[in-house]
């Protein structure tokens, strides 16, 4: 499974050079993930296209725009200065249900590399970028998932007021 890796390795990038060991080699060989060019400041503005296209919005919201099966990622609400490490933390803690709902909705895993992650982490924490979101940053292919998404949560709830 990659999700584990990936938040890991997103993580140990923004801590900067973490040493392991190869104890699956049966040798104590140091190994390093190296410093990242993104520990500095990351690009909010690519964050909010990612936070779109990728499909984070299906089940997240920003300012109102967005989901409701997950928590809102508006900047109000996030810890400054930011923390990325905490915020992968935070999702490696929900990896489980967003894994099964995105097999659920996209038919796969969203993939995120480590600066597609950092970009949304920073979107996620930029009240003046979030400001500029808006479902016109919406691609049509995930505007269309979340009409279909909203159309069967009504039809679900009809199905309840009947049983």
């Amino acid at each position: 499974m990659t999700t584990p890796v990936l938040i890991f390795a997103t993580a140990a990038t923004f801590l900067g050079s973490v040493p392991a060991r190869a104890e699956s080699h049966r040798q104590d060989m140091p190994v390093t993930v190296s410093n990242s060019p993104m520990t500095g400041r990351s690009d909010a503005a690519k964050g909010r296209m990612l936070f779109a296209s990728k499909g984070c919005v299906v089940c997240h919201s920003v300012n109102g725009v967005g989901g409701e099966d997950a928590p809102p990622l508006d900047a109000e609400f996030m810890d400054l200065p930011m923390n990325a490490v905490e915020f992968a933390a935070r999702m490696w803690a929900g990896a489980e249900a967003m894994v099964e709902l995105q097999r659920d909705e996209f038919g796969d895993v969203v993939n995120l590399n480590g600066a597609e992650l950092a970009a949304i982490i920073a979107f996620a924490h930029d009240a003046d970028e979030q400001a500029k979101f808006s479902t016109a940053d919406i691609p049509d292919k995930v505007g269309k998932m979340m009409d279909h998404m909203e159309q069967e949560g009504a039809h679900d709830d009809m199905q309840d007021d009947h049983d």
